[in-house]
């Protein structure tokens, strides 16, 4: 197997670096957080795994997307807002015949990769697999959840190595419907939780909270059913609800963010909930508020 490009140095390029390590493959991982590049390049990628034990693996760790030139196979784990940048860093960095595979969260981050990378070259996915970063170049795994990747001519290699790492792969026809379905779970809870400071499972215990929480999901799946998505749910509350108990003690990714005083992906999430919306004359109140209060 080639090298695998990790691009970022977040939660999950954490976990995704540590445990393809753990199972022998080289990982490159390309970021720009200083302190996170400077801890990776000292002391390996860290994972505390489920059962509380700490592993160290070690990983290449640079900013200069031309020292990784080549690269056939990345996996895009930044923040969305962050993707812009890293479609510049790939068009300097990925082989002509190379695939980026994007598992970030939100709408558009595939079309903002092809703009600069061609659409040949980017598979979409998602992921539900949990992670918490602890600290720089440290994550604790959370929830095992599912990878599922749009399929693609190229995926071979890179589904090879996502399984011999023991992650639950799994490949689909259309990966929109999923995108759109993981993006009514997180406009439900992430900006609650994040504007509330709890933990998943809190939202479930407030009457007020609850009824947004299904305000949000209901107002995303209208949009969806706009949009012409079949989402792989029948009920997006339901959904939505079931994941804040089997997470209930889990800190949204948004909360984590808000909590360090980095940006989020409120965007995103609720704003491109909004934006989508307005092209079929649907007021959705409850994601443009969440929207315009995490900003």
């Amino acid at each position: 197997m080639d090298n695998i490009l990790i691009v970022g140095t977040g939660a999950l390029a954490t976990l995704f670096a540590a445990r393809l390590a753990q199972a022998g493959h080289p990982i490159t991982m390309l970021g720009t957080w200083k302190e996170g590049l400077a801890a990776l390049r000292e002391r390996g990628v860290r994972l505390i795994d489920v059962d509380g034990n700490q592993h160290q693996f070690e990983v290449q760790a640079m900013d200069d997307p031309r020292e990784c030139a080549g690269a056939r196979y990345a996996l895009v784990l930044v923040k969305a807002w962050q993707t812009e940048r890293v479609a510049e860093q790939l068009k300097e960095c990925l082989a002509a015949d190379g695939l980026a595979v994007t598992l970030q969260n939100g709408l558009g981050n595939r079309e903002t990769l092809a703009r600069r990378l061609g659409l040949s070259r980017v598979a979409l996915g998602i992921t539900t697999t949990g992670a918490t970063l602890l600290g720089p170049g440290l994550v604790r795994a959370g929830g095992e959840g599912i990878i599922s990747i749009e399929r693609n001519q190229k995926l071979g290699p890179i589904e090879a190595a996502l399984k011999s790492a023991n992650f639950n792969l799994d490949l689909v026809e259309d990966a929109q419907s999923l995108v759109w379905g993981k993006l009514v779970v997180n406009a439900a809870i992430n900006p609650l939780t994040a504007l509330l400071r709890v933990p998943n499972g809190k939202l479930l215990e407030s009457t007020p909270a609850r009824e947004m929480m299904r305000a949000l999901a209901s107002e995303v799946a209208q949009v969806a059913k706009a949009e012409k998505i079949r989402l792989p749910f029948p009920d997006p509350v339901a959904a939505a609800e079931e994941v804040a108990l089997k997470t209930a003690a889990n800190h949204s990714s948004m909360l984590q963010d808000v909590l360090r005083g980095a940006p989020t992906e409120i965007d995103a999430i609720c704003g491109a909930v909004v934006q989508a919306a307005q092209k079929h004359n649907i007021e959705p109140f409850a994601n443009w508020t969440c929207w315009q209060l995490v900003k």
